[in-house]
């Protein structure tokens, strides 16, 4: 058992290998249940390891969402639509589970604004850019299904409806980055999100600005992103005892 949480936490996120060990524990308890084994095995699957701000941010590299939304076929309705879901992602950094959850009337189009209900159903609002706001336009005014639903985006397939998860959100990045030849380790919804944020680090926001941008409810969440801050990092390295080596 040891050897295969090793083997399969390897390529996992540390969300992903906490996930791992639960459910091999669950599926142990069950087998005991069911008369399969005779030995409680759950209490030896140990946790693994994972500690606060131990990763740094995974970012696509400089340019390559322009190039990726420039290069983004928008011939059909579909192509469209997820057009528009690209660049809330890219622009806004929303959260995947954020644009499967925008409502029609989460547009305020007389004042420019998009409110959105972050995690643990907190509602901010957001300045919607121009070209993100054109693009859910065009999106509403010619290429939404005819649906009850209130949602902002639907499925183009029966039945017609908001999507059910956010991997659908997830499957629209990775498919996008995988059309235009981008190797990424990651390539969920998430990973627009890091890279706005390290874009805006870069050209000089303050960590509470990407915070806020970001929905971020404490600092210290959007402190993950000073490690890709290079600059500030040198400024306030320590010289290596006995000098560079």
């Amino acid at each position: 058992m040891i050897t295969f949480v090793k083997d399969q936490a390897a390529r996992l996120s540390p969300g992903r290998k906490k996930l791992l060990v639960t459910a091999l524990r669950v599926f142990l308890r069950y087998l005991l249940h069911q008369g399969k084994i005779e030995i409680e095995l759950a209490d030896c699957v140990l946790p693994v390891a994972s500690w606060s701000f131990s990763e740094v941010p995974k970012s696509l590299p400089p340019g390559t969402v322009q190039r990726v939304l420039a290069g983004h076929d928008r011939s059909t309705p579909v192509g469209r639509r997820n057009y528009a879901i690209l660049l809330l992602l890219a622009r806004l950094g929303l959260r995947a589970g954020e644009v499967v959850g925008l409502n029609l009337e989460d547009l305020d189009w007389d004042h420019g604004l998009i409110r959105l209900r972050r995690k643990g159903s907190r509602w901010t609002q957001l300045p919607l850019p121009s070209d993100v706001g054109a693009a859910i336009a065009a999106y509403l005014q010619s290429d939404r299904p005819s649906c009850s639903s209130r949602r902002v985006f639907l499925r183009h397939k029966a039945p017609i409806r908001g999507f059910a998860h956010t991997i659908c959100v997830s499957s629209i990045v990775r498919r996008t980055l995988l059309a235009a030849g981008i190797d990424s380790g990651r390539t969920g919804a998430h990973v627009l999100r890091h890279t706005l944020a390290v874009d805006l680090l870069r050209n000089g926001a303050s960590l509470g600005q990407i915070g806020d941008v970001l929905g971020h409810r404490s600092p210290n969440t959007t402190a993950l992103y000073a490690k890709v801050d290079v600059a500030a990092l040198r400024a306030v390295a320590l010289p290596w005892p006995g000098g560079a080596r």
